[in-house]
């Protein structure tokens, strides 16, 4: 896995990307979808691949970290981690690096808390954290023309 997760972590500082997953050194998925979008997709299509796989990612925060949780994965690395990511990754005993950490993750303006820190805020389980970011994911979708 350590290896795997080296490999994750050239691969998404080395091409124009916001996610990368690999497991057996291999890619099993690669996105530069915005925020958690990405990572969403990536449950969908891989399912129980994602189990035991290692993950890199831009920004990891208490959303992410849920959803990540959620999956299963062995191992994390992120650029940029908040302290509440960073809690979740712990309580769900998921080994992680990262390179810069942050009291919490803003939204793209930058002044206000990210709508997906804010839904999970108070959610513990992945599971809750998983239906509930998948469906606020699919109302946006939804909203847009």
């Amino acid at each position: 896995m350590r290896e795997d997760l080296e490999i994750a972590k050239r691969i998404l500082k080395n091409e124009s990307i916001s996610l990368v997953i690999v497991k057996e050194s291999k890619i099993l998925y690669k996105s530069s979808a915005p925020g958690i979008r990405g990572l969403i997709e990536a449950i969908e299509n891989l399912k129980d691949d994602m189990h035991d796989s290692s993950v890199a990612d831009k920004v990891v925060g208490r959303a992410a970290a849920l959803l990540l949780a959620y999956s299963r994965v062995g191992g994390v690395y992120a650029e940029i981690l908040s302290e509440e990511g960073m809690k979740a990754l712990k309580e769900n005993n998921i080994t992680f690096e990262f390179e810069r950490i942050v009291p919490i993750i803003f939204d793209k303006s930058g002044r206000e808390i990210c709508p997906f820190e804010k839904l999970t805020s108070n959610i513990k389980s992945p599971n809750e954290a998983y239906r509930r970011l998948k469906a606020k994911i699919e109302s946006i979708r939804r909203s847009k023309p």
